[in-house]
């Protein structure tokens, strides 16, 4: 049996699948940047308290964000510090820029932290320098690197295109990340080809309303993605905790498409 040795890095992605499994069910809430407040200041307090007791492996908040929450509410799940960021009244929304250094994620006690990048933005290659940069401070610090990359821009005529998807999740992969997060192809049967092409865990963003939260992850699981990352869908939901939970249920359960008996893809990453 081989014994993954021990880092920070591999004790941090241990972690950020709170279940074992190397699963994932990861909740932003970091709109508050792009769009404005998802909550009220006492709102957004109850609103941790509601996604952690559902049974999330991890928020995504920004630095300011996580110094306002109670570290008691995240004893049993982890925190990610997002360090992209644009607002949507700013003349390009898809040009993200760095806010926040793994230095700062350090300092809070955070497990992992994560990059925005849209490729197909005017601003792409100041969007891949900043993602290289990070990945080099979370390769010197032992900080797991999660990406949220996306086909999106001007010259992105299909951001489901499984071949795109393809080869954007693997620009993450060559740039050092630990963890990859996109969208989900279209048609849905191909979004296998765009996970058997990566050598890292990838997880979906939450998806629109045309299908259910249930359908979608079960689909998402089926196609071999590792998890999702929803945050919208959550925050928005009447009770963000029965919707956490039910995709909890989902993703770490015995009867979902992923059996705990099968290898985890974060053996490769540790």
């Amino acid at each position: 049996m081989t014994t993954t040795p021990l880092t920070g890095k591999s004790m941090r992605l241990a972690r950020l699948s709170g279940h074992g499994d190397g699963r994932f069910l990861l909740v932003p809430l970091d709109h508050s940047v792009s769009d404005g407040p998802i909550a009220t200041a006492s709102g957004f307090e109850k609103l941790v308290h509601d996604v952690v007791a559902g049974g999330a492996d991890g928020i995504v908040v920004h630095r300011g964000r996580a110094r306002a929450i109670d570290p008691e509410l995240l004893a049993g799940c982890s925190l990610l510090v997002h360090l992209s960021a644009s607002t949507a009244h700013g003349p390009d929304a898809d040009a993200k820029v760095l806010v926040g250094g793994v230095e700062d994620a350090i300092r809070l006690g955070a497990d992992a932290v994560s990059v925005h990048v849209n490729i197909g933005a005017d601003t792409e290659s100041d969007q891949l320098a900043d993602l290289g940069a990070v990945a080099t401070a979370c390769d010197l610090w032992g900080m797991p690197l999660l990406a949220m990359i996306y086909p999106r821009g001007p010259r992105v005529a299909d951001p489901h295109d499984p071949t795109l998807l393809s080869h954007v999740v693997n620009i993450a992969a060559d740039l050092g990340v630990d963890i990859v997060k996109t969208v989900f192809a279209a048609p849905a049967e191909r979004m296998a080809e765009v996970v058997e092409s990566l050598p890292l865990p990838l997880i979906v963003a939450g998806g629109t309303g045309t299908t259910s939260l249930a359908d979608f992850t079960v689909a998402a699981l089926s196609a071999g993605c590792r998890g999702l990352a929803v945050g919208r869908r959550v925050f928005s939901s009447p009770n963000p905790r029965a919707t956490v939970l039910e995709l909890a249920e989902i993703i770490h359960g015995s009867g979902g498409p992923l059996a705990p008996s099968t290898p985890s893809r974060m053996a490769g990453v540790l």
